[in-house]
């Protein structure tokens, strides 16, 4: 059978643009099919916007400390002209991601697609119907909303990075990475914030040490958490969002934001009618060679449920394109990736957690807490927080956590010895790096505690 092209690619995020990309290049004929903006939600909502904003949240610390390395600091913030600087960057991405699509040959349809069988698709608004000898669905995630009465007047995180104006107050429902993120973004710049989450701390599933510190950091820096409740109906009876919580308590907000999760971007694809598996979630179930039920059709990236990161999905589309057209047959390992959350105080994290690694066998934790030295001549009081997990006796080095300024850049790094293999002994032949606080990595002397046969001891 003749196709119009080698390879359809619906969406035009980072793991559908590396697909296509790689594809091209090693000669197929490619289509990537976007509805919306070429980069997705890293690149245009997600990520990079995100990291911008961060930066810029990170001012006001810095301007709170220089006072004491004896810098006198009057200082304002606009805005409308970081939105606008935001803007110009993103663009400049999205227009490099489309020349790396087009450079090697690759189609960009600016349309909807709908997948109409194993081996073709509707476009919406022109009408016509395209066949491929393969399938690609990249179409990433949403944010989730819940279905409560009132939801209509929350955000999220797609519409934060363009407010016409900065809120007076703003309450934040999650407690992930997205939600302390932009607690730590709209507190920074000035923002009354607050956060509302179901759970007894933020960041479920990570290292217990990592959520209590940035607790605490969320609180050193004016943030309010109110846990285990949640929001169950929003009113707009003048300018502000009034709140009712589970409890039944209300409260007025300048804007109320829902960092409530993500979904897959499945829904009016097509994909059950073309025999393609979902699970529960309404995630594309896909092998490890990203192949779903329907093996015309794969998909990488968010949409698959996997791990919502977008290295992960980069490194997906590249090896699809790899084991699909240059015979070149490689799965991504998703049990080793290094995480950070750009949150205030920073985590990064990779391997397991404590409490994962007591089941493990016996182990040996060594923890760290110290003030940052740039915090010394200042009356701030946070400390970081640097964990090591080894198997006992000086073994393979099974985690690493760290949360306080530098964490993700230390973590990558960190990322490379834990993936080789490296053994509390490798980290001790390290020489250390003075002064920083990476140093402490490999300066532990002895644990800090032990698990023997499960238990702490």
């Amino acid at each position: 059978m003749a196709f119009d092209y080698d390879l359809i690619v619906i969406g035009a995020g980072s793991g559908g643009v590396r697909a296509g990309r790689m594809a091209a290049t090693y000669g197929a004929r490619v289509a990537v099919i976007e509805e919306f903006r070429v980069g997705g939600t890293c690149v245009i909502r997600g990520c990079v916007p995100k990291k911008l904003y961060v930066y810029a949240s990170r001012f006001s610390d810095q301007f709170d400390l220089a006072e004491s390395f004896g810098w006198q600091v009057d200082a304002s913030f606009d805005w409308p002209r970081l939105v606008a600087a935001k803007e110009k960057e993103i663009s400049r991405l999205e227009a490099a991601y489309a020349s790396n699509l087009e450079k090697p040959g690759a189609e960009i349809i600016r349309d909807r697609a709908l997948v109409t069988g194993s081996n073709s698709v509707k476009l919406v608004s022109d009408g016509r119907e395209l066949t491929a000898k393969y399938l690609l669905v990249a179409t990433g995630a949403r944010p989730f909303i819940p279905d409560i009465p009132g939801a209509e007047y929350g955000i999220t995180s797609n519409e934060a990075f363009d407010l016409p104006e900065l809120p007076r107050s703003i309450l934040i429902e999650g407690g992930g990475y997205v939600a302390v993120e932009f607690a730590t973004i709209f507190a920074g710049l000035g923002v009354d914030t607050t956060i509302v989450y179901r759970g007894d701390c933020v960041l479920r599933g990570f290292d217990e040490d990592m959520r209590r510190g940035l607790d605490a950091g969320l609180e050193d820096r004016g943030i309010r958490r109110i846990y285990q409740t949640n929001v169950t109906a929003l009113a707009r009876p003048a300018d502000d969002v009034l709140v009712t919580f589970g409890d039944g308590v209300t409260a007025p907000f300048g804007a109320v934001m829902f960092a409530t999760g993500r979904r897959p971007n499945t829904e009016g694809l097509g994909l059950e009618a073309a025999g393609v598996r979902l699970d529960e979630a309404g995630a594309v179930a896909v092998d490890r060679f990203s192949q779903s039920s329907v093996p015309s059709i794969y998909a990488v990236g968010d949409v698959t449920g996997r791990a919502q990161l977008t290295p992960v999905a980069i490194r997906e589309g590249w090896y699809f394109a790899e084991t699909v057209f240059n015979d070149n047959a490689l799965a991504v390992d998703h049990s080793l990736i290094p995480t950070a959350v750009f949150a205030e105080p920073e985590i990064g994290v990779i391997g397991l957690t404590e409490t994962e690694a007591a089941t493990h066998g016996d182990i040996d934790v060594y923890v760290a807490r110290f003030r940052p030295m740039q915090n010394t001549l200042s009356t701030r009081t946070e400390r970081m927080i640097l964990k090591l997990i080894t198997e006992q006796d000086g073994g393979r080095v099974l985690g690493v956590h760290i949360l306080g300024a530098g964490a993700a850049e230390m973590i990558q790094l960190v990322g490379i010895a834990v993936g080789m293999g490296a053994t509390k002994a490798d980290f001790d032949r390290t020489i250390a790096l003075h002064p920083s606080a990476a140093e402490e990595l490999v300066t532990f002397k002895a644990p800090t505690y032990v698990y023997r046969d499960g238990r702490r001891v």
